[in-house]
């Protein structure tokens, strides 16, 4: 049974909710789940109520009240169950450091799907995906080189920015098929990273496998090149 009336709405291909899934994991924090059909062009009647203003997944439900926005939900989350001190701690305890991770997300925000894409989905030319393939390759290598030789993003501990970047990792294989990006080449130890990533449970158990995602991809496309034509 869910904790103090926690739900979360998603669906089971979204990068953003499996960063809510696995801050929920980490926390020990049992929920209930509501299923978003994400190909379905009605979004329920839930969403809207709880999300009015974006109208978009993931959003997490707390003792009756909304939460929006993935990385907000992750560090609201990492705030309310924050317990004795026993459960890992996502976002560091030095406020600098606080603020570099949040920098860190808002850049995985602001550059990673958007430009994803536009490589693993429906670009305007060929020419708009080999520039999105380009810029993409530059993000993960910055987000390489932030790592350095460390284990985590925070050190060697497993957080915040670790947690909003591994989901991403599920549309590794629809960037190799999409737009020939392999990243375990392009980026060895970014791929060494999402490895041991993929060692913590609430990481494995929270991503979907990658060529389900990849069909599900090509099913979304087929529907915007459909939909596309039928205007």
């Amino acid at each position: 049974m869910a904790e103090e009336g926690v739900v979360l709405i998603s669906a089971w291909t979204s990068p953003f909710g499996a960063r809510v899934k696995i801050a929920l994991h980490e926390k020990g924090v049992e929920y209930d789940y509501v299923e978003e059909d994400l190909l379905s062009e009605n979004k329920s009647p839930l969403l809207l109520k709880t999300n009015p203003v974006h109208r978009k997944i993931p959003v997490l439900i707390h003792g009756g009240r909304p939460v929006c926005e993935s990385s907000i939900i992750v560090q609201y989350i990492d705030e309310t169950w924050s317990g004795d001190g026993s459960k890992l701690q996502l976002l560091p305890c030095d406020s600098h450091d606080r603020a570099r991770a949040r920098f860190w997300v808002n850049y995985i925000d602001q550059k990673i799907y958007s430009t994803g894409r536009l490589v693993w989905g429906v670009a305007p030319s060929a020419e708009a995906k080999e520039t999105a393939k380009k810029e993409l390759l530059l993000c993960f290598k910055e987000l390489e080189k932030e790592l350095g030789t460390k284990e985590y993003f925070g050190g060697k501990s497993f957080g915040f920015v670790d947690v909003c970047l591994i989901p991403f990792y599920s549309r590794f294989y629809a960037l190799e098929k999409g737009g020939g990006l392999i990243v375990s080449e392009e980026c060895p130890g970014l791929e060494a990273w999402a490895n041991r990533c993929l060692q913590r449970q609430s990481v494995s158990e929270s991503l979907p496998d990658q060529r389900k995602v990849y069909n599900f991809i090509l099913e979304a496309n087929k529907k915007l090149q459909a939909n596309a034509q039928a205007r």
